[in-house]
C-alpha cells in the first residue's frame, strides 16, 4: 500500500527557531519513515512584508540546511523551493478565481498583520491564504502537519478544495458516487507535543522570527554562549519550586516543556526533578540540555552551507520529483475548469 502523503513548508525569513524545530521539523522527521513527505521552502510567501533581496535566495538554502541538519533525509523526503515551480502561482491565480472574497476578509492572521504593516498592506498578505491551498492542493497530501495557529488556513483549504469539485465536477448523485472528485480533501494533522513554543520574553506569546527582540528564541544555529545569554536574560518569576501548567506562571510552564521535550524525559519526571528548584539550578540545567540537543544541528547547518553545490543538487532532485505530482494536478484543474490545452 502507499504511504499516506504530507505536505508542510516554513517562510525562508532568517534562522529557523526552536519553535519551528519542536513545533514542526522534529515532527516532520519521525513522520519521514512512514509517510510521503513533501517538504519546502515558502518563499513565495517571504515576499508578501518587505524583505532584502539580497538575502532571500541565502536564507532558502539556509533552511534548506537546517531541514537537512536536523535529520530530513532528501532520499526519502522531497525537499524543494515554492517558486522553483510555477505551478504553485498558476493554481493560486485559478482558486482566487473561485475563492469568494468574504471567505479571505475573515482570516485571523491577516488582519493581525495587516494592523502592523499599516498602509503598506499588500494584495499578496490578503491573498497569501489562497496561495497556501495551491501549495497543498498541488500535492493532494491526505495529511497537513499544522499549528493551532494554521488550522483556520486549512481549514480555507479544505473549502476551496471542496468548492472547485463542487463547481466543476460530476453532477447528480450518480455520476459524483461514480466519480472521484476533483481535488482530495486533506486533513489536518495535530500533534501536540511541542506544538506551541512560547517567546522567551513573554510566555503568553509564540516564539517567533519576527519579534524584534533576539534574545526572545533559540535559533537552531546559536552557539553555547548565545544560548546561554538568553537562558540567563530570559523571563520568569519570583516564585521557588517549578510546576507546569499553572496559568499564572506561563514562563515557568514553558521553559519546563523546553526542558521535557529536549531532554527526552517524561512530564511526570521533569515535574519531580523541578519540583523544588529555584531558577539558579533550573536555567543551567536547561542551559545544558539546550546546548547538547542543538549543537549536533548547528555543526551539520555549517557543514551544509559550506556545501551549496550538494545543497543545490538536493533541491534540483526535489524540485523534478515535486513537479511530478503537481504539474499532473495542474493540468487536471486546467482541464476541468475548461481551459484550452496547449497546442
Amino acid at each position: 500500500m502507499a504511504q499516506p502523503r504530507i505536505l508542510s513548508g516554513v517562510q525562508p525569513t532568517g534562522n529557523l527557531h526552536l519553535g519551528n524545530y519542536l513545533g514542526a521539523i522534529r515532527n516532520w522527521v519521525n513522520l519521514q519513515a512512514d509517510h510521503e513527505c513533501f517538504l519546502f521552502m515558502a518563499d513565495l510567501h517571504a515576499i508578501t512584508v518587505p524583505h532584502d533581496p539580497a538575502e532571500l535566495a541565502n536564507n532558502v538554502r539556509k533552511v534548506a540546511a537546517t531541514y537537512l541538519a536536523c535529520g530530513i533525509d532528501p532520499k526519502v523526503s522531497t525537499v524543494f523551493v515554492q517558486s522553483h515551480l510555477s505551478a504553485h502561482s498558476e493554481l493560486a491565480w485559478l482558486f482566487n478565481c473561485i475563492t469568494p472574497l468574504n471567505w479571505l476578509e475573515r482570516m485571523i492572521q491577516f488582519k493581525e498583520k495587516a494592523i502592523k504593516q499599516g498602509e503598506n498592506v499588500s494584495i499578496g498578505l490578503q491573498g497569501y491564504p489562497v496561495l497556501q491551498a495551491a501549495d497543498i492542493l498541488l500535492y493532494e497530501p491526505d495529511f497537513v502537519p499544522v499549528g493551532e495557529d494554521q488550522k483556520q488556513h486549512l481549514e480555507l483549504t479544505r473549502d476551496i478544495a471542496s468548492r472547485l469539485n463542487h463547481l466543476f465536477g460530476p453532477k447528480g448523485k450518480k455520476a459524483k458516487k461514480e466519480a472521484p472528485p476533483i481535488l482530495k480533501v486533506p486533513e489536518p494533522l495535530i500533534q501536540k507535543a511541542g506544538a506551541r513554543v512560547m517567546s522567551l520574553t513573554d510566555g503568553t506569546k509564540k516564539m517567533s522570527k519576527s519579534d524584534p527582540s533576539e534574545l526572545s528564541r533559540i535559533d537552531l544555529t546559536d552557539g553555547p554562549d548565545l544560548i546561554k545569554k538568553k537562558i540567563k536574560k530570559c523571563k520568569t518569576d519570583p516564585e521557588r519550586g517549578l510546576v507546569f501548567d499553572n496559568p499564572e506562571r506561563p514562563e515557568c510552564n514553558n521553559l519546563l516543556n523546553l526542558y521535557m521535550l529536549l531532554s527526552g524525559k517524561d512530564k511526570d519526571s521533569v515535574a519531580a526533578e523541578c519540583a523544588d528548584m529555584g531558577w539558579g539550578q533550573f536555567k543551567p540545567l536547561l542551559t545544558d540540555t539546550l546546548v547538547e540537543a542543538l549543537t549536533p544541528i548547528r555543526e551539520k547547518h555549517d557543514a551544509l552551507m559550506a556545501d551549496t553545490a550538494y545543497l543545490d543538487e538536493v533541491l534540483r532532485d526535489g524540485r523534478d520529483r515535486a513537479d511530478a505530482l503537481a504539474s499532473v494536478t495542474l493540468q487536471k484543474v486546467k482541464d476541468t475548469m475548461g481551459f484550452m490545452k496547449p497546442l
